[in-house]
């Protein structure tokens, strides 16, 4: 059994709270991390905060900040098959997937560290005589990044990255399910020498940990992904410090398959938006609108092709669809497929744990043909290789129906006619379309959502002034004596 420890401070801390880590592809214990206590949950801030105004990271230039993110990306690019190997026995990832993702993570270390010193204000002219007038961007303070499960490193990377390339200092609280790779990644942190108390990494639970990290009086900005539940906890808490909140929350992504598209393509395109990651995506396409002249060759396609995926061990690389997180996904998948059914929707494969993989958390790729949009399966985020089918009519029709829902994250759009491309783009209220894609990312484009999904903006330069304040600075340069002080200026 592995035993993992809290990062605080620059030291890393066993803990006196432990809890038992399960590996979801044959439901056994593997490792044991430390639930932070009221007391490491706030040495973690206090720690945070002594090095945002005391240590040497406050007196660090900008560009010298930018360096110790290059060096760190330099050392997850080169641990990313140890990372990936982690993250893949914590959390089911398949692996193949998880390596190749925690080497482009260091991707984000690379863009924000060449932003560290491009991060800049502007003078104004100003509307008043003898008035030079600017402004500065500063760190917004101490930050906590709060990262669900399915994607750890990279969720965490969106928030640390340019977190610290603003000056700032960061608590990480991992997710208490499944945050080896995190605390694999604080002694990659250790080893690349940052300060102490620059990036301080945790777990625990929801009490105390969450609260007490949320609701400190020196956290200045929470910066969270996950649902929307715990976000309102979340905004509650903040209520305590006024702390600026990021939210990126959950999603339930209508893919639009037109009858004019590349019909091989948007097939592909469903199997990545849906049955990659094995459906545990935030940006999962789950409601796939097909037009009714193609419905049946298309449903007829996805079929075909769902039957070669190869469902099994995730760290084997011929793997396709591994295990889910947790037992709670596997049986809230079955009862929402069992309710749809009743409900009108027609199983057209999968719907069951594999028969072969009795132990584990696995369940099959399904598809499910729908009426509408008020079957369960098609209302309900699952985080289950899930896929709902729904045919329309027309391009309008299919836009109504794209926007009937609570959440606005991702969408996709499948078509060869460039005019409607960029016409039912516009008219998706969502925060990422993918025009014949899917799942495409870079630290160069913003990422988050509308409505429900959250407002922030994750990735690119938006990121960074999600990180700090404006300051604006006047200065008189005039040689007389400032006149009458009951005057406004």
């Amino acid at each position: 059994m592995k035993h993992f420890s809290h990062y605080i401070n620059g030291q890393f801390s066993p803990g006196s709270d432990h809890f038992e880590s399960i590996n979801p592809a044959n439901g056994k214990s593997w490792a044991t991390f430390p639930a932070a206590t009221e007391a490491e949950s706030n040495l973690a801030i206090e720690s945070a905060n002594t090095a945002l105004f005391e240590g040497p990271w406050a007196s660090l230039t900008a560009t010298a900040r930018g360096k110790l993110l290059h060096k760190l990306g330099e050392l997850i690019a080169q641990n990313a098959e140890i990372l990936g190997e982690l993250e893949t026995t914590d959390s089911g990832k398949l692996a193949t997937e998880t390596k190749t993702q925690s080497k482009y993570v260091a991707d984000y270390y690379y863009y924000y560290a060449g932003l560290a010193d491009k991060i800049q204000g502007e003078v104004l002219p100003i509307d008043k005589p003898d008035m030079r007038v600017f402004t500065t961007r500063e760190p917004i303070g101490v930050v906590v990044a709060i990262v669900p499960w399915n994607a750890q490193l990279f969720l965490s990377a969106t928030k640390i990255a340019p977190a610290l390339a603003a000056g700032n200092t960061i608590v990480v609280k991992a997710s208490e399910q499944a945050p080896a790779a995190l605390f694999k990644f604080a002694e990659l942190v250790n080893e690349a020498g940052f300060p102490p108390g620059v990036i301080n990494i945790i777990t625990g639970f929801g009490e105390p940990c969450g609260r007490v990290i949320t609701s400190h009086p020196m956290v200045a900005k929470v910066a969270f992904t996950g649902g929307c539940e715990v976000a309102q906890h979340i905004i509650r808490n903040t209520a305590e410090n006024f702390a600026h909140v990021s939210l990126e929350l959950g999603g339930k992504s209508p893919m639009l398959i037109f009858d004019d598209c590349d019909i091989e393509g948007a097939v592909n395109g469903v199997i990545a938006g849906n049955f990659g990651a094995s459906g545990q995506s935030c940006v999962a396409g789950s409601r796939v609108f097909v037009q009714k002249s193609i419905h049946d060759e298309f449903i007829s396609r996805v079929s075909k092709r769902a039957k070669s995926i190869v469902i099994g061990d995730p760290l084997n690389d011929k793997t396709q669809v591994g295990p889910l997180a947790t037992t709670l996904q596997v049986d809230r998948a079955y009862n929402v497929i069992t309710s749809s059914i009743k409900q009108g929707a027609k199983l057209v494969f999968g719907g069951n744990k594999p028969a072969k993989l009795a132990e584990g958390n696995y369940f099959e790729p399904t598809l499910l043909d729908c009426p509408d949009q008020s079957i369960d399966c098609v209302r309900t985020e699952l985080f289950a290789p899930v896929m709902s089918v729904i045919p329309f009519d027309t391009e309008q029709e299919a836009i109504h129906m794209a926007n009937d829902s609570e959440f606005g994250l991702g969408a996709g759009v499948f078509t060869q006619n460039l005019a409607r491309a960029h016409r039912v783009s516009q008219k998706i209220r969502s925060g990422i379309v993918w025009i014949n894609t899917y799942r495409a990312i870079s630290p160069i484009a913003p990422f988050g959502g509308f409505k429900n999904s959250g407002g922030s903006r994750e990735a690119g330069m938006d990121a960074i002034h999600e990180y700090t304040r404006t300051k604006t600075t006047w200065i008189n340069t005039s040689t007389e004596p400032m006149d009458n002080p009951f005057v406004v200026r």
